[in-house]
């Protein structure tokens, strides 16, 4: 006879004590996704969505490699489960990444001239003071910020 599959998902030690946060990142999620485009521009819709999933990989990436306060296998599985972006975190622990704000501000494909975004250019060498990432909203997310 075949094994029947279920849907439960065996959390590791720890998962109580992170999980409220968790859920109230994910509401906020859904309130984004569900929040109206009126007034915005095209690019505006996506911002607050990209600042939720930013929150939600900082938090995880803190509490392991910050304050060591979740063990490994609580930090894979929510990289596994999909409530951490695991090349972002990934960008994060390379030298002069420790503030991206998403990865589309690093690649060269999406920008004018072949370059990164205007966010990732220090404010002490930017011409203007107040700028904005068309991408997601971020305000600069260079290291020698």
């Amino acid at each position: 006879m075949p094994k029947v599959k279920t849907n439960r998902v065996n959390y590791p030690e720890g998962w109580e004590l992170i999980e409220p946060t968790l859920r109230e990142l994910q509401a906020k999620m859904r309130e984004a996704e569900n929040d109206t485009h009126d007034g915005k521009r095209k690019c505006e819709t996506l911002w607050p969505i990209f600042k939720v999933a930013h929150q939600k990989s900082r938090y995880i990436f803190d509490l392991y490699h910050r304050r060591n306060e979740i063990s490994k296998e609580l930090y894979e599985f929510c990289l596994d489960q999909g409530y951490a972006d695991r090349n972002l975190i990934a960008k994060w622990k390379k030298p002069g990444y420790e503030r991206l704000c998403c990865l589309r501000c690093m690649q060269p494909r999406d920008h004018n001239f072949a370059t990164t975004c205007v966010c990732r250019v220090p404010k002490h060498l930017r011409e203007e003071k107040v700028i904005e990432c068309v991408h997601c909203g971020c305000q600069g997310c260079a290291s020698g910020d």
